[in-house]
């Protein structure tokens, strides 16, 4: 379910208070930001899972792949005959998800007519598929993420200040891989075993050297480029400990 959220730093500690709070209430928006590789997805996922919600469906629409009107469609669905090729009607992410969770990824890349759209849903809490006449009422709890800042998006006229505060109600902030200290650690060893099992080696830990090293690099992809760099080497070393021979050399300083 994605619900493992590894750490013992101040930071990401803060991190598991807000989800708690969150997930006792009904319908609350959730903002979460961080650098991209932070793990906003698996906060996402967590706020879902643990809720009242985990029974209904979690769906996900990444912002910045669609074009306005295709994201439109994505979102809200379309009527027969609503556009040339609406051959039959089609069922949106927001209506498909009724009584679950709308993960709204890269919401910043939303275009503004499709935000104002959603402002509309939000405030209502229904809508119209496109092309149609009908009002339809669904009950889900939209979790929105960006790597962007929203209010320098919102100040640039990119972004509506308006959506931005409806989706605000509870802001999550992830912190980069750099400032959770021993995490990295923890993480590495989470990684480890688990690549260790999928590909049947024998990888138990990190040496101390190795240790030392992944504490000293400031990790620009977070904890996503520390899953990838276990998992390739997993994947292509072999031994007991992973030790800085199967590290490459940008790790290394070299």
């Amino acid at each position: 379910t994605g619900e493992e959220i590894i750490g013992l730093s101040e930071p990401i500690r803060e991190v598991r208070g807000l989800i708690d709070k969150v997930v006792r209430s009904k319908a609350t928006s959730v903002l979460i930001t961080g650098e991209s590789g932070t793990g906003k997805e698996l906060v996402a996922r967590a706020i879902h899972y643990r809720s009242d919600r985990a029974q209904a469906p979690l769906m996900e629409v990444n912002c910045s792949s669609f074009q306005e009107a295709l994201l439109e469609n994505e979102l809200f669905g379309h009527e027969k005959g609503a556009f040339t090729d609406a051959g039959e009607m089609k069922k949106g992410l927001v209506e498909l998800c009724d009584g679950g969770t709308l993960f709204l990824d890269e919401v910043a890349d939303m275009p503004l007519p499709t935000q104002a759209k959603l402002l509309r849903f939000i405030d209502h809490r229904n809508f119209k598929r496109v092309g149609g006449a009908h009002d339809i009422s669904v009950d889900i709890r939209i979790v929105a993420a960006t790597n962007k800042s929203v209010e320098e998006e919102a100040r640039l006229g990119r972004f509506r200040s308006d959506l931005y505060f409806r989706l605000k109600v509870v802001s999550i902030v992830l912190p980069p891989l750099r400032d959770r200290g021993e995490d990295v650690i923890l993480l590495a060893r989470h990684f480890l075993r688990e690549f260790s099992r999928k590909f049947q080696k024998d990888f138990a830990d990190l040496s101390p050297d190795a240790q030392q090293v992944f504490r000293r690099y400031p990790w620009p992809g977070n904890v996503r480029e520390l899953r990838n760099l276990i998992e390739r080497v997993v994947l292509l070393e072999v031994g007991e400990a992973l030790d800085t021979e199967h590290l490459p050399p940008e790790l290394l300083g070299r």
